[in-house]
């Protein structure tokens, strides 16, 4: 029976709330204001720390409703929401803490504070959701606190037109997830995420019903319009024009909702794979489309709007072969360094400068590119290969990717110009990443068994997809190495132009919208 322990989750939504309303009703006071806030996220850090805790010594559980005839709150302590949990409020800690510099002097930094707060204490609540009620209502909430920080500066009409788009996607996100919840529900017959999840793993295979048929593509769309996929990832590149916390925030947190309602429904998902390929299909063609269009950005905060369109959609695209586990790894990996990349985008110029100048010393590809590439990549493929249970095709497609973005980073290094030693150094390093990867692809399988399935999709549908998948950023790869060679013709500059328009789908969403068309270019 679960004991008054379980309720521990509840406590950090709860002291996010409350520096929320301290900041209301000290909107003149922004020191104290941001004090309370900053407190609010150590406690909640501290809360946190107390769930994992409370999961390593009592187990996987769910705490008691608070509510009737299954509506109400209650909060699930597992290996998925303690480690969200876990993530929402560290980097949730170090924004608060970014933004008391970053604010200070602005007249409106109490209410700022608020709205960091609220947005975090949304996301606590999502994360924790043992019902489908709490899970909904705390989706929507996410989103509406998130639009108070996107309009922080009305003024910029930028950062308005942004939120207005943001506002409308995420409404028709709102209504996807409410249709497919009820479906759930009507379908398990209780709104309790763990016994939904119970009775989908007890399923026999190719059990699918009428009600998962619907249920699961609603689930899917939910979480690609949520994560920012083509074609509605328009506003995530626009937000730039917001303050600099928020897109921390945005960027290495609440993007990563859409991720985690696929994983939270993983089983209920796996009973319905035609769900799962269009995730494969929309998320691979998204991080191709987005690490394309990121090439052509000159902004540094732009670039890294465009890399999380991109990776969100490497992250759904792993949901969509089965890897559930290294998805959530995936998440974790992604919000740290995100978070980071926005909180230190000033001193990014720098680095993206120097390294722009010295890719145009570069000399050209040479057979030593070629051999080293597939080097690295060969090099991937068997570290991975070394743990038995990583064999089955989704992780050998993952490996062969992985070696393909290891190759590009060591690539260099088989430039000569006297380094003899380098390429030695580069591979050797490669192996090193590509083992390290593999054993905590291994280890995530392991931390996450119960929570996330391990097996992967299977049938001619799931291998052409691989197939495709690894051809295309094989090919995306080749593009970007011989560069030098075809964007300095007629038709390598008009592709270049477009791309930096992000084929104008931003222009054609203002139209729509009936409002003056902005550049998606900051």
């Amino acid at each position: 029976m679960p004991s008054f322990q379980a309720f521990i989750p509840f406590l950090a939504p709860l002291v996010m709330l409350a520096a929320a309303v301290f900041a209301g009703r000290h909107p003149g006071d922004p020191r104290r204001a941001q004090r309370f806030a900053e407190a609010s996220g150590v406690a909640a850090v501290v809360v946190a720390l107390a769930t994992l805790l409370e999961l390593v010594l009592g187990g996987r559980q769910t705490s008691p409703l608070i509510g009737v005839a299954g509506l109400g709150l209650s909060a699930r302590i597992d290996a998925l929401s303690v480690s969200m949990l876990l993530l929402v409020s560290a980097v949730g800690l170090v924004v608060l803490r970014f933004s008391s510099n970053y604010l200070a002097g602005d007249p409106g930094q109490a209410r700022f504070a608020g709205g960091l707060a609220l947005t975090l204490g949304a996301v606590m609540a999502l994360v924790i959701a043992g019902n489908l009620v709490q899970l909904l209502l705390a989706f929507v909430a996410t989103s509406l606190a998130l639009h108070r920080l996107l309009v922080f500066y009305p003024e910029r009409p930028k950062a308005v037109m942004a939120a207005r788009k943001k506002f409308v996607v995420a409404r028709l996100a709102d209504l996807a997830l409410a249709a497919s919840l009820a479906i759930i529900w009507l379908r398990f017959g209780t709104g309790d995420i763990a016994a939904i999840a119970e009775a989908a793993k007890a399923a026999p295979a190719g059990a699918t019903d009428t009600a998962l048929i619907l249920a699961a593509p609603l689930l899917a769309l939910a979480a690609l319009l949520k994560s920012a996929q083509f074609p509605s990832h328009g506003w995530l590149p626009e937000i730039v024009e917001t303050p600099t916390p928020v897109s921390a925030l945005l960027h290495a947190g609440i993007i990563n909702a859409g991720g985690f309602l696929v994983l939270r429904f993983a089983d209920v998902m796996m009973l319905t794979p035609p769900a799962l390929h269009v995730l494969a299909l929309v998320g691979g063609f998204t991080a191709l489309f987005a690490s394309a269009v990121m090439l052509t950005q000159p902004a540094v905060k732009v670039q890294l709007a465009w890399s999380t369109i991109a990776q969100m959609g490497f992250m759904l695209f792993q949901c969509g072969i089965g890897a559930f586990a290294i998805a959530l790894l995936h998440i974790i990996a992604h919000s740290l360094y995100k978070a980071h990349a926005f909180l230190s985008s000033g001193t990014a110029v720098e680095a993206v400068r120097a390294a722009s100048r010295s890719e145009a010393g570069a000399q050209a590809p040479s057979w030593r590119f070629a051999l080293a590439g597939a080097t690295v990549v060969v090099l991937a493929v068997l570290a991975w290969m070394l743990l038995p249970a990583a064999t089955d095709p989704a992780s050998l497609t993952l490996a062969g990717i992985f070696g393909l973005g290891l190759a590009l980073l060591a690539l260099p290094a088989a430039e000569g110009r006297g380094m003899t030693g380098s390429l030695v150094v580069a591979l050797g390093t490669v192996l090193a990443a590509s083992l390290a990867y593999a054993l905590l692809h291994a280890a995530a399988n392991h931390l996450f068994a119960a929570e996330l399935p391990v097996a992967s999709l299977q049938g001619t549908v799931a291998e052409a997809i691989l197939v495709l998948a690894f051809a295309s950023f094989a090919l995306l790869a080749f593009l970007q190495l011989t560069a030098h060679r075809w964007i300095a013709t007629p038709l390598g500059r008009a592709v270049r132009i477009h791309l930096a328009n992000g084929l104008y789908l931003d222009a054609l969403a203002d139209r729509f919208m009936a409002r003056p068309q902005t550049s998606s270019q900051s």
